[in-house]
Formats: C-alpha cells, sequence, structure tokens
C-alpha cells in the first residue's frame, strides 16, 4: 500500500506546447570609425539611409492623409460619428484651434493686456538675415555660431 502525502502538493510545472520562444535579438554596438574620412562616408550612407526611410515614410503619410480625409468625407454620409473595424475604430472629432484674423488686434491686445504668452519665442531666420545682409542690425538679436557638418557626394557641389 502506497503511503498518503500529508500536506499541500506541490502544483506541477507548466507543459510546454509548441516552440519556445527565441531570445530576443541583440542590438549591434554602433561603432564609429577612428579614421576620419571613414567616418565622413559613414556619415554619408547613414544620411542616404534616413533620407530613403524619410521618403517611404512620406508616402505612407500621404496615404494617410487621404484615408482620413475619405473618413471624413464618407462618415457623416452614413449618419454615423464613428465606425469600428476588425482591428481599430474611428471617430471624427472637431475641436477648436486659435487661427489669426486681425494681427493689428492681436498685437494691441498683447501689448495692452502684458499677454505675450500668447505669441511663440522664435525669431524668423530668414527676415534676420535678410536685414544683416543689408547691413541692419535688429536690436535684441546676436549671431551665435552653431557647427554644422557639410556632407556630399565626392563628384557633387
Amino acid at each position: 500500500m502506497i503511503p498518503k502525502r500529508v500536506g499541500r502538493a506541490e502544483p506541477a510545472p507548466p507543459k510546454r506546447v509548441g516552440r519556445a520562444e527565441p531570445a530576443p535579438p541583440k542590438k549591434a554596438v554602433f561603432i564609429i570609425p577612428k579614421n576620419v574620412a571613414a567616418a565622413g562616408d559613414l556619415l554619408y550612407t547613414l544620411r542616404e539611409q534616413r533620407l530613403e526611410i524619410e521618403a517611404q515614410a512620406n508616402e505612407v503619410l500621404k496615404k494617410e492623409a487621404q484615408v482620413r480625409e475619405f473618413i471624413i468625407n464618407n462618415l457623416p454620409k452614413q449618419e454615423a460619428s464613428g465606425v469600428r473595424g476588425r482591428v481599430a475604430q474611428v471617430r471624427i472629432e472637431k475641436k477648436d484651434v486659435p487661427t489669426a484674423k486681425d494681427w493689428a488686434k492681436i498685437q494691441a491686445y498683447i501689448k495692452k493686456n502684458d499677454a505675450f504668452d500668447l505669441m511663440q519665442r522664435r525669431l524668423n531666420d530668414a527676415a534676420v538675415k535678410a536685414r544683416w545682409e543689408e547691413g541692419k542690425k535688429v536690436p535684441g538679436v546676436e549671431k551665435f555660431s552653431v557647427v554644422t557638418v557639410s556632407c556630399c557626394k565626392i563628384g557633387e557641389k
């Protein structure tokens, strides 16, 4: 006769069904060449890769815009504010966004009410540079040199 176990039985480990999950791929280590000329070639190659990806993303963005416009134009015709597909639901939402109608009135309001928070603190680079080229100074604006890298394929200008 087999003696009975007293106490709590240990749960059996879960059975594995199917194949085991593969380990996530390790990220490749990015190494910048020590040779500056090779680094320049790498910069050019990476930029070309990025531009190709951006071009593909822009194509997808255009398609997204077409589908959004289709939904905006056709959903109200079905007398619905939203629909549900197999993987997503969409609905048309309306929100108010400020649009400048009369800049003179806006500027007068800002000055009178000390409401400079209504504006963004940003200079128009092209307008400032145009004045500098004409020899004019813009009070409160100074030049700040930014270091950039110019990269172009050999044989191009």
